[in-house]
């Protein structure tokens, strides 16, 4: 695995900004299990879902996510990502498709991140937060406890670990309004496999 590749910044995973990099300094340990723990629970739990808490804001980018405090499950993915390759740990974008509510259509985007630990490999864990009821993620190398767990046909989890987020969906971030637009038309876009230079990797 080309590492640097996952621990690279973007314009979305912009963990050079000031207050990225200050973050993330105080969430560093002696380990880097321990690092991507503490990034993973300070996410997890002070970023708040924006469906969760009734916000109307949908920033994506990293540093606007922590500016504001709040985003969808992608969003602090987003953060999380930058959090951990600031402290120099692998970590990259996973997705998973799922109704939008209840057993039918329409469908929505669900976003969490694998982290590549020593010792473990690529671990899947999910920040989207343990406000809503059913729901409780932990930072468990070994033991994956994913938000949503797939029910209704036409739902799936993505295998691969993509290096950037998806562009059409961060192109759809970039043009969505408010979080009621979102619940009005939620985003629901494929994989991008005919761009053969976005980078990912496969895992089980």
């Amino acid at each position: 695995m080309n590492k640097t590749l996952f621990l690279a910044a973007s314009d979305v995973v912009d963990f050079h900004h000031p207050q990225i990099a200050k973050l993330a300094a105080d969430l560093r340990a002696d380990s880097h299990a321990t690092t991507a723990k503490n990034c993973f629970v300070w996410v997890r739990d002070h970023i708040q879902h924006c469906v969760d808490f009734k916000r109307e804001e949908t920033p994506y980018i990293a540093s606007d996510v922590l500016a504001v405090g709040t985003g969808f499950c992608t969003a602090k993915s987003h953060l999380l990502v930058a959090l951990l390759r600031a402290n120099a740990i692998p970590a990259g974008f996973c997705y998973q498709r799922l109704t939008f509510d209840g057993p039918n259509p329409p469908y929505c985007l669900h976003g969490f991140i694998a982290v590549h630990l020593e010792g473990v490999g690529w671990y899947r864990c999910d920040a989207r937060g343990n406000s809503k009821p059913g729901i409780h993620c932990e930072f468990a190398p070994g033991h994956e406890t994913l938000a949503y767990p797939i029910q209704y046909a036409g739902e799936c989890i993505y295998p691969e670990v993509w290096a950037e987020p998806w562009p059409e969906f961060i192109q759809a971030s970039r043009e969505l309004g408010s979080v009621s637009d979102y619940m009005a038309k939620p985003i629901d876009v494929a994989p991008p496999w005919a761009e053969p230079h976005l980078v990912r990797i496969a895992i089980s």
